[in-house]
This record gives structure tokens, C-alpha cells and sequence, in this order.
């Protein structure tokens, strides 16, 4: 259903070294993207994407309160890099990865805001402590 996301950003450079180091825990690459823009997912053909810019309107960007983008993990493990990437790269912590109870115990989620102040969640929902030995 979705295309794409437009995020805001105040400096492109340190977006570009944040969103880089993230998804490259979940296997993702940057896009080809015009001066002062970058992205990361699949072409408009191919499914969704995430692209970062200076706001249109040339204000500030801005996080919104209630706003999160979530990114999907394929165990713990991935889960956990996520974050720590997030955090090594200028991302703060929102929520260090562990199950919470409002969601079950097979819901795995690690919350942070990148250096923009977008918050961001990745999540393992398909979560066994049992089998998560990395």
C-alpha cells in the first residue's frame, strides 16, 4: 500500500551516515538520489522506500509527537545491531530491544531517534527467546 516516506533532515551528510550504518544491519543500500536527497529501499516499482530531505517550505525539520517509521527484522540478532548502529551514529535511545508486554512475548522492538529527532523502531515479531543464541 505504501510508496514511500519523506523525512525531514537539517543536515543531509549526518542523515546520510545514520540511515547508512541502520539499514545496513537490515540488509538495505542507499538509493541513486538527486543533490540533497537519499534514500534507501526498493525503486517505485519494486516496493517501499525511505528518502530524507531539507523540508520543501525551507523550515527546520521537525520530529512529529506520535510519529514512528518501523523497520522490519528477520531475528534478535538484527534487531539488536539495529540499535546499537542507531546509537554508535548519532541516534539516541528511545527503548533498548527487548519483548514488552502490550505487545507479547514474541514481539522484539528496539526503539531510537535518529540524529533529526524521527523516532524509529525496528521489530522481530516472530520473537522465541529460546532460539535467539547471538
Amino acid at each position: 500500500m505504501l510508496l514511500y516516506a519523506t523525512l525531514g533532515t537539517n543536515d543531509i551528510d549526518r542523515a546520510i551516515r545514520f540511515y547508512d550504518a541502520v539499514f545496513a544491519t537490515l540488509g538495505g543500500t542507499r538509493l541513486e538520489a538527486a543533490d540533497g536527497w537519499a534514500g534507501w529501499g526498493k525503486g517505485y516499482d519494486d516496493g517501499f522506500s525511505l528518502w530524507l530531505c531539507p523540508p520543501f517550505d525551507g523550515q527546520p525539520a521537525s520530529a512529529g509527537n506520535g510519529t514512528m517509521l518501523t523497520f522490519a527484522a528477520r531475528s534478535g540478532a538484527q534487531v539488536r545491531a539495529f540499535h546499537q548502529a542507531a546509537l554508535a551514529h548519532g541516534g539516541s535511545d528511545e527503548g533498548a530491544p527487548g519483548t514488552r508486554d502490550s505487545y507479547g512475548p514474541d514481539f522484539y522492538v528496539a526503539y531510537v531517534r535518529d540524529p533529526d529527532g524521527n523516532k524509529l523502531a525496528c521489530v522481530f515479531h516472530h520473537y522465541d527467546p529460546a532460539g535467539d543464541t547471538e
